[in-house]
């Protein structure tokens, strides 16, 4: 240990910057798949029997693939295809459809959760389906999406460790840098595990107030997260 303190501090900068790295991984990452997730879970209570089939078909393929795999055939294979995209965007896409899918089934589930008489009402009101899927179903469904959402976030955060495979200096191989320096296993992967934990619980913590915030929106008691 006494070997291992000086040589972290010296890794202190390139742990910092792959530390930005899985960050940005995760945020990108994550905006994409609730991109994928809203036009996917939307997609699949479409009335047009083609459209529903194939979002269900797109859903249960990502769903039912490896994500280990579609982050290797992007890196891998898509260049024998004639299309090649840098490491992190290889990364970010894997992540974004593989989560998106998983998040698809929480936005198609929370909003058939919301009580069919408050879309009756809206319709009674003269609503158009645009309209009351804005004002009236999203914003009760919203509240639901988040518990999952938070796990979902999580999930993607604790599988960027990935990019490290695909050449990307994140802090999982900013963290086996050092653990190849000075041979110390145990303290290097300790240090990377406690960084996972405190990021995980910065992410869950801002997620916990969104749900607050959005039910107290919605008027209803916020208990415990």
């Amino acid at each position: 240990m006494a070997d291992f303190l000086p040589e972290l501090g010296r890794a202190l900068p390139a742990i910092g910057e792959g530390l930005l790295v899985t960050l940005e991984a995760t945020v990108l990452g994550a905006a994409l798949a609730l991109l994928v997730a809203f036009g996917l879970g939307l997609a699949a209570r479409s009335r047009a029997v083609v459209v529903r089939g194939a979002a269900r078909v797109v859903v249960e393929f990502l769903r039912g693939t490896s994500l280990y795999v579609q982050l290797f055939w992007l890196f891998f294979a898509l260049p024998m295809l004639g299309f090649r995209l840098e490491p992190m965007a290889c990364g970010v896409l894997a992540f974004g459809l593989n989560y998106g899918a998983y998040g698809a089934e929480v936005v198609r589930g929370s909003i058939a959760a919301v009580p069919a008489a408050q879309t009756e009402a809206a319709i009674a009101l003269g609503m158009g389906p645009v309209l009351r899927l804005r004002r009236v179903v999203l914003p009760q469904a919203y509240v639901l999406m988040l518990p999952p959402f938070k796990n979902l976030l999580i999930q993607l955060l604790k599988a960027t460790p990935l990019l490290s495979l695909v050449t990307v200096a994140d802090l999982t191989f900013q963290i086996d840098q050092l653990r190849s320096a000075t041979g110390a296993t145990a303290s290097a992967y300790l240090v990377l595990l406690l960084l996972y934990f405190g990021v995980a619980a910065l992410l869950g913590a801002g997620m916990n107030a969104l749900e607050r915030t959005a039910k107290e929106r919605l008027g209803q008691e916020s208990g415990g997260a």
